[in-house]
C-alpha cells in the first residue's frame, strides 16, 4: 500500500548492494518499511536501526499533533535503544527482532510508566515491571518508543478519553480510529513503526484495525500470555501486513507464569503462511443477529471477498446469525456491574473525573441484583456455546468486523447512547467468549475513502490458519491504496 521509490543510503552501515537481500524495493521513507524488510536490511548491514528510528520520529513529529495516538512517547530513550541495537547488529549479537520500532497499548504495563487505563480518575503510579507482551518484545530487541492511547477503562470503541487527548483516524481526521486500541490503530496506519500491540475483550483490536485499514489479530484466548488476565481478554498484534504480525507472534506467544489462564506453549511455524484456498470450506455470516443494520458498502465489500474465495475454489456457505438480544443485554449487565465495582471504590472527586458517558453507563450496574448479574454472566456462556455450534462445520468463517465504518471522532459509540452501548459489536464479541482466533484485514474502502474490515474467524486455537487465510486475502484484495498522510 505504500509507495515504492528510490531509497536513501543509510548513514552508518556499508552502502553497497542495498537491494541485494530485498526481493522488491521497499518505500522511500524508512518509516514505511515492514519489519521483515528491516530485519533483512539490518542483517545485510545495508541499514541501521538508528536511521530507521530517526525516520519514525520524524513521522511522529509531522503527524502526532493531529492524530494524538501516543502516550509516554520517549524519543530520546528510543534513540538510545536504537544505538544499542545497532551495536548488537555490528557485533553479530543481534536478537530475533532487534531494532524494530514498536508501540504498546497503554493498558499493557511497561516498567516505570504509569498505567492510567485511559481515565483521569486513576493515580499515576509507575508500573513495577513489564507485562508479558512488553517483556517478550524487549527480550527480542524491539524498541518500544511509546504507549498508545485508549478510552476510559477500555470500555469504548472510540478514542474518547478523560485522560488522553482525543485520538483521530488518519484516513479522515474528523472520524474515530475505533477502540479501545484507538491509538494503536492510528499509529499502525500512519507508520509509527511496524509493530503495535492492542488488547481485545469484545472487538478492541479488530474494530480499530477495521476502521484504520490495518491488520489486527485477536488470538485464541490464552495464546499470548497477559497480565492481568480476564475472561475473553487477549493481547494481539496490529500491523500493516500479515507477515509482520506473524513475526510478532513468534515472540509474543512465549510462556509467562504470570498468566495462569494461558495455553500450553506451542512452537508453531508462524512464518509459514501458505494455504490452499481451494480445499477450504468457508462460512459467510452477513448478519450479526442483533444491533445496527449493516451498511450497504460494508455488505458489498464482504460479499466481494467471499466471492473471490469461491472463485479460488473454496466452498462458501451461509452461516445463520446466532447472537440474540438476550445475550448482548446480559453481557451488558455483567460488564456494567464489573465497571461499577471499579468506580465504586473511588472518592467522589476521583469518580467525577471519569468520562461522563462511561460513568453513566457504569452507574447502570449499581442497582443490579446478584441474580441479574449472574444471569448476564451466564448469557456470556450461552454466547460461547452458540458461537462454536454455528461455526464448527467450517474451516473458517467470514463476516464484517462491524456493521458501520468509522464515525465522528467526538462520539463515544456509533449511536452515542450509554443505554445501548454495544449495538456495533455483534460480529466481534462472540469470538472473545468462544476463545476463537479472529482477525480484521482490509477489504476495501467506501466511496468516501474510509476503510472496511473483513473478519476472518478460525476454529479454536487455529491462530496460524487465520494468519494464513488473512495473508491469502491480503494478496487477493483488489482495492489497495497508499497509506494515509493526514
Amino acid at each position: 500500500m505504500a509507495q515504492h521509490e528510490d531509497r536513501p543510503i543509510p548513514r552508518c552501515f556499508k552502502a553497497s548492494h542495498v537491494n541485494a537481500r530485498i526481493s522488491s524495493p521497499p518505500p522511500a521513507d524508512l518509516a514505511d518499511w515492514s519489519a521483515g524488510d528491516l530485519l533483512e536490511a539490518y542483517a545485510g548491514r545495508t541499514l541501521s536501526p538508528l536511521d530507521v528510528m530517526k525516520a519514525v520520529i520524524a513521522r511522529i513529529e509531522a503527524y502526532e499533533p493531529r492524530l494524538q495516538a501516543l502516550y509516554a512517547y520517549d524519543p530520546d530513550g528510543a534513540l538510545k535503544a536504537a544505538r544499542d541495537s545497532e551495536m548488537r547488529w555490528l557485533k553479530g549479537e543481534a536478537r530475533a527482532l532487534d531494532g524494530i520500532p514498536a508501540t504498546i497499548k497503554e493498558n499493557i504495563a511497561t516498567k516505570g510508566t504509569p498505567v492510567p487505563l485511559g481515565t483521569a480518575a486513576r493515580p499515576l503510579t509507575p508500573a513495577a515491571e513489564d507485562a508479558p507482551p512488553a517483556a517478550r518484545l524487549r527480550e527480542d530487541g524491539v524498541v518500544i518508543l511509546a504507549k498508545t492511547t485508549m478510552p476510559d477503562y477500555g470500555m469504548l470503541s472510540s478514542g474518547l478519553s478523560s485522560f488522553h487527548p482525543l485520538a483521530r483516524n488518519p484516513w479522515d481526521l474528523t472520524k474515530n480510529p475505533g477502540g479501545s486500541s484507538a491509538g494503536a490503530g492510528a499509529a499502525a496506519a500512519v507508520g509509527y513503526g511496524p509493530f503495535h500491540i492492542g488488547t481485545d475483550i469484545g472487538g478492541s483490536i479488530r474494530l480499530p484495525a477495521s476502521w484504520c485499514g490495518v491488520f489486527g489479530l485477536k488470538p485464541s484466548f490464552g495464546r499470548i500470555p497477559i497480565d492481568p488476565t480476564y475472561y475473553g481478554r487477549v493481547a494481539g498484534p496490529m500491523t500493516r501486513n500479515v507477515r509482520d504480525a506473524a513475526l510478532m507472534m513468534k515472540s509474543l506467544t512465549r510462556p509467562d507464569m504470570r498468566d495462569p489462564m494461558s495455553l500450553p506453549y506451542q512452537e508453531l511455524p508462524w512464518l509459514d503462511l501458505d494455504i490452499d484456498v481451494g480445499t477450504l470450506k468457508i462460512g459467510l455470516m452477513m448478519e450479526a443477529g442483533v444491533g445496527l443494520d449493516l451498511d450497504p458498502e460494508v455488505r458489498a465489500a464482504v460479499q466481494r471477498a467471499a466471492g473471490a474465495f469461491a472463485d479460488a475454489g473454496a466452498t462458501v456457505e451461509e452461516v445463520k446469525p446466532f447472537i440474540t438480544r438476550e445475550m448482548l443485554d446480559g453481557l451488558d449487565d455483567f460488564w456494567r456491574q464489573r465497571a461499577w465495582m471499579d468506580m465504586a471504590s473511588l472518592r467522589d472527586e476521583e469518580r467525577a473525573r471519569v468520562l461522563p458517558y462511561i460513568l453513566t453507563w457504569a452507574e447502570g450496574g449499581k442497582a443490579l441484583t446478584g441474580a441479574r448479574v449472574y444471569a448476564g454472566m451466564n448469557q456470556m456462556m450461552v454466547m460461547r456455546h452458540a458461537a462454536v455450534a454455528a461455526t464448527h462445520r467450517f474451516d473458517f468463517v467470514l463476516s464484517p468486523v462491524a456493521p458501520n465504518v468509522a464515525y465522528e471522532a467526538e462520539l463515544a459509540s456509533p449511536i452515542h447512547d450509554p443505554e445501548r452501548p454495544f449495538e456495533h459489536i455483534g460480529y466481534t464479541v462472540a469470538f472473545n467468549m468462544s476463545d476463537q482466533p479472529a482477525a480484521s484485514v482490509n477489504a476495501g474502502f467506501t466511496a468516501t475513502g474510509l476503510p472496511i474490515g473483513l473478519q476472518i474467524i478460525g476454529r479454536r486455537f487455529d491462530d496460524l490458519g487465520v494468519l494464513r487465510l488473512s495473508r491469502a486475502w491480503e494478496e487477493m484484495c483488489p482495492d489497495k491504496r497508499l497509506w494515509p498522510r493526514p
